[in-house]
């Protein structure tokens, strides 16, 4: 069945899906990675494509920006179009002196003040987990390329632009333990334990709050590939 948004046949999407935040991102990761990609969705201009990897079939899609957005993507993808499991790939920015510009992050848990779970089943508690399987996965295949991860409580939120007498990553670090923040995690793992599939985020640094380092964009796409290694290989062993 289609969605309202999702034009997506049954049996266009793969049981995996790699989850960008930029449609147009999932675009390039079909054109440069995947072999004959297919366009399943253009709804909204939420882009996916259906190819295959080293002879897997993979899917790649937009989640747009926010947990709203992924909420609503990552749903219907696990429940209408019986996908199994979502890697969320994106960027982040680091809250902890550790992380240096360029690392890869595995979260091992998302803390946010966001009200998504308890709105979209009640569900009380600011802290949501990946897949414990599907973590292990990404860390075992990680080893297997020589790629290092740093692991770690990720801070999930609703607000890009806070203001000045609000906490900020100091305090997000010293209370909760995030060592780096992003948009989107904790609403895809909540939805993933919700309707029982696996769910992980692999997040590159783009940027430090400690340090104010920042990536140029042809950085970005230099350590994108990395990523990709590793969340592309991880797919195909699920």
């Amino acid at each position: 069945m289609t969605t309202p948004h999702n034009a997506a046949k049954p049996g266009e999407i793969a049981k995996t899906v790699l989850m960008p935040g930029d449609p147009l991102r999932a675009k390039y990761i079909a054109e440069t990675y995947l072999e004959q990609p297919k366009e399943f969705n253009a709804v909204r201009n939420m882009f996916g494509y259906t190819g295959t990897y080293k002879g897997k079939e993979v899917s790649v899609m937009g989640s747009g920006m926010g947990m709203p957005s992924i909420g609503i993507y990552s749903y219907e993808l696990f429940h209408f179009y019986d996908v199994d499991a979502i890697i969320r790939i994106g960027s982040a920015g680091a809250y902890h002196e550790k992380l240096k510009v360029f690392d890869l992050v595995l979260a091992d848990s998302a803390w946010s003040e966001s009200t998504y779970a308890l709105v979209q089943s009640g569900a009380k508690g600011d802290i949501c987990y990946p897949s414990a399987q599907l973590n292990q996965v990404i860390e075992t295949t990680a080893q297997d390329c020589g790629i290092a991860l740093h692991k770690g409580c990720i801070h999930s939120s609703d607000v890009f632009y806070h203001e000045e007498y609000v906490d900020g990553y100091r305090e997000f670090l010293a209370k909760h333990g995030c060592i780096c923040v992003e948009m989107e995690s904790y609403a895809l793992f909540h939805n993933a334990d919700v309707l029982h599939k696996k769910a992980a985020c692999l997040l590159t640094i783009s940027d430090s709050f400690v340090t104010s380092e920042e990536t140029t964009a042809q950085q970005r796409q230099t350590s994108f590939h990395t990523m990709m290694q590793v969340a592309l290989e991880s797919a195909i062993r699920l």
